[in-house]
């Protein structure tokens, strides 16, 4: 494990996230609302650490698997960290941890929040806020690679460490050539998004920050009461349009482009993605309509907190904690859905679910046909058995992480529902939950040690467990220099007659 190729890494990226500071700062500047100065200084901050860990890095050619997801791991760790620093500084957050929640909600596209007042919070704090999902939804070390595309073969490893889905989708052989791609069709639909915006009433400044909570499936708002603040109907529409969008697959919009619109809509995992999505809009809005006896506003409110929860994008209209248990319930389990692999959306993903169906499917039909060969297909595609097999695992992990946090937030004094939202909404990247979590409430009663469990949550939901599991691996470089100063410890104490032998009694 080369720790200095690793540092030279990191103190490259904290350059780029410093770099990208100047835009709340220039929002600041023409808002004067008084943040400048605590954003003047985190940038300077970010930039000399940055500085720091390139000065004591050495700049590699080429790194390995081990190297990729280690530097994936910790970039996210200090983008949060120093992406904490604006609400810190300016005072919005006090609490250096609330800090650090709320920018590792902003980068994972959670969009979970500690803010009791969002209106009241100065503009340019506001920006960088919003822009933290932006920043997170495409992926940053994505951007990175796609800013200093200088790392060979290693670049495929930090793509696979940090792009959702089974596996990345290489657009082109290059993998520089294709982080750049995705970033331009990522930038080109928040410009579409941000102009409609415009054109359906917002301010420019608004029209931005809704855009890069949509685009990125984050959902951090500039109402206290979310898009419902807004009161804008068209608006609402354009977010639901590019909620879906940014739900689907951002290779097939590639595709797109280069003029294959059919194979967008033939795609099965596209299709399945908004079966299910129009399937479970029209039970919520029919369960609506049985309490609220308003067709229009039953389909309003359905439709979009439908399709928010399925994308993970967490944007609310109303307060959907309030409705009938059916409509609840479903929405606690639409959660785990998530949208299409190799979208900015979190949760188990569309593609992960096909597969799981199919699967079972398999299982029931061989108890009455044992002999059958069956290999799963979605379309015509056979899906290879160990990428079957990875699904179904990470489902497992998934739901085993989701079931233990659940019971470690209860022991730390969360009410039984709440637990289990405020676990699902930080792991799926969803961000509002139920009760103590719910939709017109926020994250900020909670300790602080479980603000620090839900901020790791919401990292290992944005790099898909994997990425941050594998670093604790017996066999892996960073968890072997753990136990060497674990045994360096143990010496020391004994040598002070502070430890025992093994086996004394």
């Amino acid at each position: 494990m080369r720790i200095k190729s690793i540092s030279s890494l990191l103190g490259s990226m904290l350059l780029v996230l410093a770099a990208t500071m100047i835009f709340p700062i220039a929002w600041s500047l023409y808002f004067g609302d008084g943040d400048l100065p605590a954003l003047m200084v985190s940038m300077a901050v970010t930039l000399l650490a940055g500085l720091i860990f390139l000065f004591f890095g050495r700049n590699p050619e080429e790194i390995t698997i081990k190297e990729s997801f280690l530097f994936v791991s910790l970039g996210w760790i200090l983008a949060a960290a120093f992406g904490a620093l604006p609400f810190f500084f300016s005072g919005v957050l006090p609490f250096y941890i609330d800090a650090f929640f709320e920018a590792m909600s902003g980068f994972t596209t959670t969009g979970a929040t500690v803010l009791d007042h969002i209106e009241a919070v100065p503009r340019g704090v506001l920006f960088w806020r919003s822009m933290t999902h932006w920043l997170g939804g495409m992926g940053i070390i994505v951007l990175f690679v796609a800013i200093l595309p200088r790392f060979g073969f290693g670049a495929t490893h930090l793509l696979k460490a940090e792009v959702p889905g089974l596996h990345p989708e290489k657009i082109t052989p290059r993998i520089a050539a294709t982080a750049k791609i995705l970033w331009s069709i990522y930038m080109l639909l928040s410009a579409a998004q941000a102009v409609l915006l415009l054109m359906a009433g917002l301010s420019l400044f608004d029209s931005l920050t809704h855009t890069f909570g949509t685009i990125a499936t984050g959902g951090f708002s500039t109402r206290d009461a979310s898009v419902g603040g807004l009161f804008n109907f068209k608006a609402e529409l354009v977010i639901i349009l590019f909620m879906i969008i940014a739900g689907g697959n951002f290779a097939l919009y590639y595709g797109v482009l280069r003029g294959n619109v059919k194979s967008l809509f033939k795609n099965p995992e596209f299709k399945f993605y908004l079966s299910f999505m129009a399937f479970m809009a029209a039970l919520i809005s029919i369960n609506l309509y049985a309490s609220l006896g308003s067709g229009s506003t039953s389909l309003r409110q359905g439709v979009f907190q439908a399709v928010s929860i399925i994308t993970t994008t967490g944007f609310t209209t109303a307060d959907f904690d309030a409705w009938h248990p059916f409509s609840r319930i479903l929405l606690f389990f639409l959660m785990f859905a998530g949208g299409s692999g190799g979208s900015t959306a979190g949760s188990i993903k569309q593609i992960r679910l096909i597969i799981l169906l199919k699967y079972i499917y398999r299982e029931v039909y061989r108890t009455i046909n044992p002999a059958a060969v069956l290999p799963i297909k979605i379309g015509k595609k056979v899906i290879p058995e160990q990428l079957v097999s990875n699904a179904l695992s990470f489902i497992f992990l998934y739901l085993v992480i989701f079931i233990a946090a659940s019971v470690i937030m209860s022991g730390l004094g969360l009410p039984f529902v709440s637990s289990f939202a405020a676990v699902a909404a930080t792991l799926g990247n969803v961000g509002p939950g139920l009760e103590m979590v719910g939709p017109t409430l926020t994250y900020s009663p909670l300790s602080g040690v479980s603000k620090l469990l839900l901020s790791f949550l919401m990292m290992l939901g944005r790099l898909e467990i994997y990425t941050v599991v594998v670093l604790f691996l017996p066999d892996y470089g960073f968890n072997l220099s753990l136990g060497r100063a674990k045994n360096v410890a143990l010496k020391y104490l004994k040598i002070r007659g502070l430890g025992k032998m093994r086996g004394e009694g």
